[in-house]
This record gives structure tokens, C-alpha cells and sequence, in this order.
């Protein structure tokens, strides 16, 4: 009788183990389905926002962080470190457009071009405004004169009189574009409030850029200059106004200490050479018949694809810093 019940309580005891088996291969399918299923509208709503704004959004905002975490540290913690980042920036983002243009045969000495502007940043945080500007004409006599070099000893390298001439052209804009507007930054830096300046106007320059951002992408219609940068709508310049309308007033009284006015008046110019820098560098890369200047960070192309705002912002923004501390 005992003998008799052993087989069935086995056979009951393995019914229960295929019946557990069953229900956790059923929950793991089913987690496996939830999961697919998430995995590919996550994915399928990042192809649309790539598609529509022309950056992989995840990506983007991982490295804006990640880069944002070293400016911050160097411009409040280590003021040294934040020369050398900026050095290092202006030499990374000089090298990429050097080799950038020269898809279209516009030859810039990548070589020389980086060390005249590095020379640019280092004599502007030794010799202040009169070290920048005399640095950034005898970068353009380096630059010129290396090209000259190369002609002569390199017979590849020789060309026609129009076209040394686009060559150095392109050699100033660089050094102009990159180098000049980059260390506007020292010198800021080395005014009174010199950090929260710098601060301010990266803070407001990021939320124009995501004003336009989440307003284009969520309201866009209309486009604003579809020969020139066919992603940028109407409704994105006014969320851009908007976004750095707040931001500029908040920062100017709470970081700075000036009246809302002052803050407002900031806002507007930056919104203006902010956009005006992003639309100069997608009718220079139009030009290149490029869609990014380089792929050197996921998510943002290159250096000068996320510094085109910020660069032309650093000279206006140092501008309005001389009219304040002067009234």
C-alpha cells in the first residue's frame, strides 16, 4: 500500500515542478515580450526624434552631461584647468575644421593653424585684450606663411593664385571662428565674477538651444531658413526667446546681482548670436556638402557642432559684461 502511494506522490511532486516550470517560463516570456516591446518603442520614438531634429537624443544628452560635469568642475574649482580645457577645446575643434575643409580642397595647414591658435588663448590669458588681438594677427601671418612653406617645398601642394587665396581665407576663418571667440572665455574669466559670467552665458546659450529644441520638435511648422538649416522652425526661434528670456533674468539677478532689465537685455543678444552662430556653421558645413564636422561625440557630430552657438556668444557676452561693469 505504502509502495502503491510512492509512485503517485512522485508523480504528484513532478505535475508540481512542470506546473512551476510553466508559470516561470510563461513570466519570463512575458517579461522577455514587455521588454522587446519597450526596447522597440524606445527605439522607434528616438528614430523619429533623430529624423526630425538630427541628433540621436540618448547620446546627446549622456556626453552634454559628461562634458558639462568637466566645465563645471574646471571653471569653479581649478580656474588653471579651465585655460588649459579651453586650449585643449580650441585645439581639438581647429583641427577638426582644418580637415573639414579640405573636403572641398580649401588646404589649411591643420599643423600650423593649431599652434597659431593656441598661441592666441595662451597669450590672451597672459596679456589680456591686447594679447588676443595682436596674437590673432600674427596667427594669420603664421598661418600664411606656413601655407607658403608648404607650397614651395611640396610640389602637391601648389596651386593657382585664386586658389592660395581661398586657402588663407579659410585658414582666417578658422582662426577667427575658433580661436578668437574661444578666448573671449579667458578674458571674461578674469574679470570681477568672472565664473558666473561664463556660467551665465553657457547657461543660457544650453537653454536657447533646448528651447528651440523641444519647441521645434513638439510644435515646428514653419520653416526659419529652410536652404540653410532645414531642422530650424519658427516656433523653435520663440521657444528659444522664451527659454532664454527666463534663463537670462533668473541668472542675471540670482548669479550676477543686475536688475531683471539687464538680464533681459542679455537674453536678447544671445538668443541673436546664438542662432546666428548655429545658422553660420550649417551654411559653412552646406557648403562642405557635410552633414557634421566630425562624429568625435556621440550624439553631437563634432566640437564645433555643439561650440557653433557658444563661441560668437563669448565675445557678445563679454561685450555686454564691459557695458555693465562701466555703468
Amino acid at each position: 500500500m505504502v509502495e502503491e502511494q510512492r509512485p503517485k506522490k512522485r508523480e504528484k511532486n513532478g505535475q508540481e515542478r512542470g506546473d512551476i516550470h510553466a508559470q516561470f517560463g510563461a513570466a519570463r516570456d512575458e517579461i522577455r515580450a514587455q521588454f522587446e516591446a519597450t526596447k522597440a518603442h524606445i527605439d522607434a520614438t528616438s528614430a523619429k526624434i533623430e529624423a526630425k531634429a538630427g541628433r540621436n537624443l540618448f547620446w546627446a544628452v549622456g556626453s552634454g552631461l559628461l562634458f558639462g560635469a568637466v566645465f563645471l568642475f574646471s571653471l569653479f574649482a581649478l580656474p588653471g584647468l579651465f585655460v588649459i580645457l579651453v586650449g585643449a577645446i580650441v585645439g581639438v575643434t581647429v583641427l577638426e575644421f582644418t580637415t573639414a575643409v579640405r573636403t572641398v580642397g580649401r588646404y589649411v595647414p591643420r599643423l600650423g593653424a593649431v599652434l597659431a591658435s593656441l598661441g592666441v588663448v595662451a597669450s590672451t590669458y597672459y596679456l589680456g585684450a591686447v594679447g588676443l588681438l595682436v596674437s590673432l594677427l600674427f596667427s594669420v601671418v603664421v598661418v600664411t606663411v606656413w601655407r607658403s612653406i608648404e607650397l614651395w617645398i611640396l610640389p602637391s601642394h601648389r596651386s593657382s593664385t585664386i586658389k592660395f587665396g581661398t586657402d588663407l581665407a579659410a585658414g582666417v576663418l578658422v582662426l577667427v571662428y575658433v580661436a578668437f571667440f574661444a578666448s573671449f572665455t579667458i578674458l571674461l574669466r578674469q574679470g570681477t565674477s568672472g565664473e558666473w559670467w561664463i556660467f551665465t552665458f553657457v547657461a543660457v546659450v544650453v537653454s536657447i538651444d533646448t528651447g528651440a529644441y523641444i519647441a521645434g520638435i513638439t510644435l515646428g511648422k514653419h520653416k526659419m531658413t529652410p536652404r540653410i538649416s532645414p531642422n530650424k522652425t519658427w516656433e523653435g526661434f520663440v521657444g528659444a526667446a522664451l527659454a532664454g528670456q527666463l534663463a537670462a533674468i533668473l541668472l542675471t539677478v540670482f548669479a550676477l546681482g543686475y536688475p531683471w532689465w539687464a538680464g533681459s537685455i542679455l537674453g536678447f543678444v544671445l538668443l541673436l548670436t546664438a542662432t546666428g552662430g548655429d545658422l553660420t556653421e550649417s551654411l559653412i558645413k552646406r557648403d562642405l556638402g557635410i552633414k557634421d564636422m566630425s562624429s568625435w561625440i556621440p550624439g553631437h557630430g563634432g566640437f564645433l557642432d555643439r561650440l557653433d552657438s557658444l563661441l560668437p556668444s563669448a565675445a557678445a557676452t563679454y561685450g555686454v559684461y564691459l557695458v555693465f561693469a562701466l555703468t
